[in-house]
């Protein structure tokens, strides 16, 4: 999974965009106006895919393509551990894209790396045959061949403390990655059956990274052109203006890219759809009211709307002093209306959704379960017996306090976004009611990664984004206690057994049941509250093909660019 920042819903969820595993995003707004035949609903949009898929063939070559980013991360490397879904993204345009998605959720093995793939079951573990295509280099002249596999194998299965990784689910359970019939063959064998296997091994790392130092360290504002490989390289990279820029790769052997350049620039959200529509870029997330109404009706522009694979969530920064009692963090969670939340999001929309029951699967996803409401439920009440039960007595300016310190503490709000300037608002308001003052500061989008990598808040609102359909591989990323994507700093070290035996069944059913049972023990330390499931709603120029709100598709590089 992927971290996003809260304003994700402009730009993180397009089609274009894949992470690995799980990544940070921003929280978004929501979908636009229904199409007048009684208002969309999360059942009703999640069988939907607007992205104009367009073979090959039928993209013109030439043109270029601008979008905009809350941030580009000074973590250009996406396996480590502060990585974010914007780290993702620019990470795809330059560096190998082994495996890709259909809208469905359908593995797609890229030829131009991979001519082969064969899973089979010896001696009752899977083990997976990768066949690597001979043409297949680095920028640097090197060939990426098995050793690819073990360098990615052996950073990511924490095995290694010094490397800081973002997720280790499923490499963990890799037992060994060798040289097959030959250097263009890596044989990969796990401990037991591994039903997710199709979630690893979907980006590479260049073996010249696997110096811990250089892993943590050596991509930071640096993005590392001579370790990547596809159809584009890094044409420039302006750190002090948020600015970059990929141009076609003479050294890559498969299908040119279509586009003359591609190009990232940092915005906020109010700039950014004030870009689209004076064509400075060329899509932008308009999944907010005021958003959507500014685009509709312009020329030239297609609106296309889906599901996506992001949930908003708060975290409560359990290692802050005030925040530190699992039942003060209980009672905040109990005086949070989560259908308020939602309503701030999809304010005079038509559109609705229930509140989002889970931290690993989507609503529209097999196994889904309300794990939350078996934890938490909105209850200001409750919530206020819980605090006096803590020993915070209510003051007569109404805040609380203990042992002469207030129940006070800072919630931090990134960027200019309406919706989360409201869900700040709201959720202040909401804790007032039960006597805790929330402070709210205003940082800019481009403070994301600061914010959330060195956990300078004690509340904080963002998202999380599936790169695939196997969020359930990816429990240990979320709720395992040494967990680098989750900040809330409580995830009790007396689950993470049961949490890794999720994936180590053989059945899905049974994974399913397991899964609901570690998220709901995992949800009872009282780190993080799910909110919503976001719809995805993207203003494009027409003719923008293999882009757009796609479910679970991820088109390659050259695979994106403009119809003929």
């Amino acid at each position: 999974m992927s971290v996003v920042r809260r304003t994700a819903n402009r730009s993180a969820v397009l089609a274009a965009i894949a992470a690995l595993s799980l990544a940070l995003v921003a929280c978004g707004g929501g979908t636009g106006p229904s199409d007048g035949n009684g208002g969309e609903t999360a059942q009703s949009l999640a069988e939907k895919a607007q992205y104009n898929p367009q073979p090959y063939e039928n993209i013109r070559d030439g043109g270029i393509l601008t979008t905009s980013l809350p941030e580009i991360s000074p973590q250009f490397n996406t396996f480590q551990t502060d990585g974010t879904a914007y780290t993702l993204t620019v990470w795809r345009w330059y560096n190998p894209v082994v495996i890709t998605f259909t809208p469905d959720g359908d593995a797609v093995y890229n030829p131009d790396y991979l001519t082969d793939v064969k899973q089979e079951t010896v001696d009752g573990n899977t083990r997976i045959t990768y066949t690597i295509n001979p043409k297949a280099t680095y920028n640097d002249g090197s060939p990426i061949d098995w050793r690819s596999f073990e360098s990615t194998w052996r950073t990511s299965n924490g095995a290694d403390p010094a490397y800081l990784v973002s997720s280790t689910d499923g490499y963990d359970r890799i037992t060994s990655v060798v040289r097959g019939t030959d250097d263009r063959q890596a044989v990969v064998t796990f401990q037991g059956i591994n039903l997710w296997w199709q979630s690893l091994f979907n980006v590479l790392v260049n073996p010249e990274v696997t110096d811990p130092v250089v892993y943590n360290q050596g991509y930071i504002n640096t993005p590392h052109n001579e370790w990547g490989a596809g159809p584009y390289q890094v044409q420039k990279y302006d750190q002090q203006n948020g600015v970059i820029v990929f141009e076609r790769n003479p050294k890559w052997w498969g299908k040119p890219g279509k586009l003359d350049t591609r190009t990232f620039l940092t915005m906020e959200d109010v700039a950014s759809v004030n870009a689209f529509k004076n064509g400075q870029i060329d899509a932008v997330g308009v999944g907010s009211k005021d958003r959507f109404a500014q685009v509709q009706g312009q020329p030239g522009t297609e609106i296309r709307k889906g599901p996506s694979l992001q949930l908003d969530y708060f975290t409560l920064n359990g290692q802050s002093p005030i925040l530190s009692d699992p039942l003060v963090r209980k009672a905040i969670f109990a005086a949070i209306d989560r259908e308020q939340i939602a309503k701030f999001h999809f304010n005079g929309l038509d559109y609705s959704t229930d509140p989002q029951g889970s931290m690993i699967m989507l609503p529209f996803q097999d196994g889904y379960a309300d794990n939350v409401g078996k934890v938490v439920k909105f209850d200001p009440e409750q919530a206020k017996k819980d605090l006096d039960a803590a020993g915070w007595v209510v003051d007569p300016d109404g805040v609380r306090v203990k042992d002469r310190q207030q129940l006070k503490f800072t919630y931090v709000n990134t960027g200019d976004d309406a919706v989360g300037k409201a869900v700040a608002g709201g959720t202040a308001a909401m804790l007032k009611n039960i006597g805790a003052q929330m402070d709210i500061r205003q940082v800019p989008s481009g403070d994301f990664s600061k914010i959330v990598i060195g956990k300078q808040f004690d509340m904080f609102y963002s998202g999380v984004s599936q790169s695939d359909p196997f969020g359930i591989a990816y429990i240990c990323q979320v709720y395992c206690s040494n967990s680098g994507l989750i900040k809330s700093g409580v995830n009790d070290p007396k689950n993470d057994e049961l949490i890794k035996s999720v994936n180590t069944l053989s059945v899905p059913e049974e994974q399913f049941a397991k899964a609901a049972e570690a998220e709901t023990a995992a949800l009872s330390t009282y780190g993080v509250l799910p909110t919503v499931n976001l719809p995805a709603i993207v203003a494009v120029k027409t003719g923008l093909a293999n882009y757009g709100a796609g479910r679970f598709f991820v088109a390659t590089p050259e695979m994106i660019g403009w119809q003929k």
